[in-house]
């Protein structure tokens, strides 16, 4: 039995959750979640809880057990609190600003990158060197702030990139001076 998924969900005030035909909704405060669940696996709403059960005793079914009672937690706090990522942009001279729902970026290239905000991400820039990317769907914000990571990966020797803001990168000592030749 999977260790995960027989924990159950706890449903905060304003939040609904139904299951039906393998469509898992849940609705809150900051929106709507979908979720297709396929497998044997049933969700109950009991009270102030949804617990999350397997129907049969099939193969991977424990795995998927886990996965969709994670999932749905993720979808209760995406509508209840949202999520959040903050990234840090390092280089001498670059900076990134919002222009309407466009990120524009000028990190080191010879011209600036545009980045649209994908539906259901919402961007900001509180200072020039930094990027905040929120949003319900934690599987979205993820993505979006990796694909925005991957602009300017983080280098080893200067720092120079775009980083989360809670990554720590691993420095190398550069080239030394050359006593060995003659």
């Amino acid at each position: 039995m999977s260790r995960i998924g027989k924990l159950p969900v706890a449903l905060p005030a304003g939040v609904t959750v139904t299951f039906e035909n393998g469509l898992l909704t849940v609705k809150g405060t900051k929106g709507t979640l979908t979720q297709q669940i396929v497998g044997d696996i049933n969700v109950k709403v009991e009270g102030a809880e949804a617990i999350v059960e397997k129907t049969s005793e099939a193969v991977g079914t424990d795995a998927k057990h886990g996965l969709y009672r994670a999932l749905l937690h993720n979808m209760v706090v995406g509508v209840t609190q949202g999520y959040t990522k903050t990234l840090k942009v390092n280089g001498v001279g670059w900076k990134v600003a919002k222009q309407g729902n466009k990120l524009v970026m000028n990190v080191g290239f010879s011209h600036p990158i545009e980045f649209v905000e994908p539906a259901g991400v919402t961007f900001a820039c509180p200072t020039p060197n930094e990027i905040t990317v929120s949003g319900i769907d934690k599987v979205l914000v993820g993505q979006t702030a990796a694909d925005i990571r991957t602009i300017r990966i983080p280098e080893p020797y200067h720092g120079y990139g775009i980083a989360y803001s809670d990554e720590v990168i691993e420095r190398k000592e550069g080239k030394t001076g050359g006593k060995g030749k003659k």
